[in-house]
């Protein structure tokens, strides 16, 4: 009989929550007791949008960064992204005083990619409809011996990530259900390694954008499948495949995946915004449109929600949320 040890475990997530401490914010926790009626259940709400770069990536991106050798530190880190985690791995790059080059899409969110060169990055584009960019960067790093930071398919990075849902459990207390977006399913998997390590009870649900259900297709059929890049406002899940190292945790751990539209999103991030008094962004948006349509079914008592992030420039958030929408 043999056993294969899961690419992260609770131990880990404990030991990237150690590293980050006094690095990464410790986010707040927001209550509503209109989301409460709403939603038929006590809410809680975990801020990754007052996260550094404003987003949960800064955490994966650190773990991952902070722990490379001196040598390789010094020549500096590569990363291939949309956006937060292109931002993430350059400012965790300035930190630690090295430099880092980042592939992003031509279409990237302008906000993130000036926020990315704002950190000191160097950026690299391309199109993300006909380029690959894991080809890109992976070349890129061969040519200038650079150390490779993916977004998402990494132990590190999926240990940092799962220190917001550590950080959620033990300020809310037991959970009875969480509720992470799911992209490229680093968060997913991290959150969902704390979550059930802690309480195995506890039930596991990610959300993703319609037009980007390759997780949840992937789950349903046993094995990992692509879709067309898809096409969604919520940019930081618009991915065609999940992740290899994340797919096998998620598979194990996650008890359902469910979806949202971008008019569902687009309502999620006005009441966001009208009633909770915060910015998210489409993404960070998915898993608060679950409740607010329902779509996430019957909720238990006390759930726990990742807000993932709250990069988005002004122009955006009011083409996406004012009276007319495109």
């Amino acid at each position: 009989m043999t056993t294969t040890t899961p690419p992260v475990t609770l131990d880990d997530v404990r030991d990237a929550a150690a590293r980050l401490k006094g690095v990464a914010h410790r986010t707040p926790v927001l209550r509503s007791r209109t989301l409460d009626a709403l939603a038929g259940a006590e809410i809680f709400l975990k801020c990754e949008n007052f996260q550094r770069v404003g987003a949960f990536k800064f955490r994966g991106a650190y773990n991952a960064a902070s722990r490379l050798a001196p040598e390789q530190l010094s020549r500096g880190i590569a990363a291939y992204s949309s956006g937060n985690h292109a931002q993430a791995v350059a400012l965790a790059a300035r930190e630690l005083g090295t430099t880092a080059v980042i592939v992003m899409p031509e279409d990237a969110p302008p906000s993130k990619r000036a926020a990315t060169a704002g950190y000191g990055a160097e950026i690299v584009t391309y199109d993300r409809y006909t380029g690959d960019r894991v080809a890109i960067a992976e070349a890129l790093a061969a040519e200038r011996g650079l150390a490779l930071i993916p977004p998402y398919e990494h132990p590190h990075v999926m240990a940092g990530q799962g220190t917001a849902a550590l950080e959620l459990l033990e300020e809310a207390g037991e959970l009875d259900a969480l509720l992470t977006p799911v992209g490229g399913g680093g968060l997913m998997a991290g959150s969902a390694t704390a979550g059930k390590g802690l309480h195995p009870g506890i039930r596991t649900i990610g959300v993703e954008p319609e037009a980007g259900d390759d997780t949840k297709r992937s789950l349903e059929a046993g094995r990992r499948i692509s879709i067309p890049v898809p096409r969604t406002i919520a940019d930081g899940q618009a991915l065609h495949t999940p992740g290899e190292l994340t797919f096998s945790v998620n598979r194990r751990l996650l008890d359902d995946v469910v979806l949202v539209t971008d008019d569902e999103i687009r309502d999620a991030m006005r009441f966001a915004f009208e009633r909770l008094k915060i910015v998210v962004e489409p993404s960070g948006a998915t898993p608060l449109a679950a409740l607010l349509t329902g779509r996430a079914g019957i909720l238990p008592r006390r759930v726990g929600v990742i807000i993932s992030g709250g990069n988005i420039d002004a122009g955006r958030f009011a083409e996406l949320c004012g009276s007319g929408t495109p």
